[in-house]
């Protein structure tokens, strides 16, 4: 018998069962009472080291990130974890996949082991249906939630974003001065921060008195092949464009592959940027164009503001990180 077992015969989420167990008083006296006779019927003893010993810590965060094998993501969790051992804490992580179902399972796995706190790395954490979000708002009651690059404005969850607004405004702006008229927008989910990131986009075209054209906006897998694949079927079926604008380095890296399949000049013809400015954006000829979201600055503040929290100090439940475009091949601005 072990805490999930006690959850299923109890009818509980696994984070109640470990309510009971810590005594908290956000429970309510009839699930109280249910749990404990689950504990005393099938002789469930709590685990005493997992209960961190009586100290009321384990010095462990949780980290939950949607894949790791994202370079995006895989760079965030290594600065999380180098930062978090930094102040004598250890991690856990979990790699949830994007279902909703697994985010909450994953979740309530972390609250079993006590963790001081959880971190979400990446924006896909927050849904975009308010409900669906309930399961960590719950939690926050009991925990600090640290949203990196995603943001809910509820008590105990603390967001650490990078303007991804303001990034995508200010890059489309400096294609539309460079001439560009035509700006592809290839983007790879309706994240937080990918909602932000086509506002930007679509702004900075209104504000030029360019018409936002349907046509010019695709949603693309996150694979540089697939991208190429997109832009040879737009290119098919007649569509013109002299700029491409994306949401990752991924998406960029197809369209100079695309480039140089179709022998288009780069960027006298074809301007490109990517978004992150990850590895991926130096390892392509002629390099690319890309913003750079402070990954690290993100951990950093994230897990900074984590100890502030717990130190009972005054914390912005938001901070902002500004991106910074960098200049390398793929424009002439």
């Amino acid at each position: 018998m072990n805490i999930y077992d006690v959850s299923k015969r109890a009818g509980v989420s696994i984070a109640t069962v470990s309510r009971v167990l810590n005594g908290n008083p956000n429970v309510s006296e009839k699930t109280r009472t249910k749990v404990l006779t689950v504990m005393a019927e099938s002789g469930y003893t709590p685990n005493v080291f997992a209960r961190g010993l009586g100290l009321g810590t384990m010095k462990t965060i949780g980290i939950m990130c949607s894949d790791s094998s994202d370079p995006y993501l895989a760079n965030a969790i290594y600065h999380l974890e180098r930062q978090l051992r930094s102040h004598g804490y250890d991690s856990l992580l979990c790699c949830t996949g994007t279902s909703l179902e697994n985010k909450r399972i994953y979740f309530e796995l972390l609250l079993s082991k006590r963790v001081d706190a959880v971190i979400l790395a990446g924006s896909k954490f927050v849904e975009l249906i308010d409900k669906n979000n309930d399961y960590l708002i719950e939690a926050a009651k009991e925990i600090p939630v640290m949203l990196v690059n995603g943001y809910l404005d509820f008590p105990g969850i603390y967001s650490t974003v990078c303007n991804d607004y303001q990034a995508m405004y200010d890059a489309v702006s400096r294609l539309i001065a460079s001439g560009k008229r035509n700006i592809l927008y290839l983007y790879t989910s309706h994240s937080y921060s990918g909602l932000n990131k086509v506002e930007g986009y679509k702004n900075a075209l209104t504000d030029h008195n360019i018409p936002v054209r349907r046509e010019y906006i695709h949603q693309c897998p996150k694979d540089l092949h697939q991208s190429k694949k997109l832009m040879n079927k737009l290119f098919g079926i007649g569509l013109e464009f002299d700029a491409v604008m994306t949401s990752d380095d991924s998406l960029a890296v197809g369209a100079v592959k695309y480039a140089s399949e179709k022998k288009i000049r780069i960027p006298d013809e074809l301007a490109v940027i990517g978004y992150n400015n990850s590895l991926l954006s130096y390892c392509t000829n002629p390099e690319i164009s890309s913003i750079d979201t402070k990954v690290e600055q993100l951990c950093t503040t994230t897990v900074e503001t984590l100890m502030r929290v717990f130190d009972g100090g005054s914390v912005p439940a938001k901070t902002v990180i500004a991106a910074e475009f960098i200049q390398k091949q793929t424009t002439n601005f």
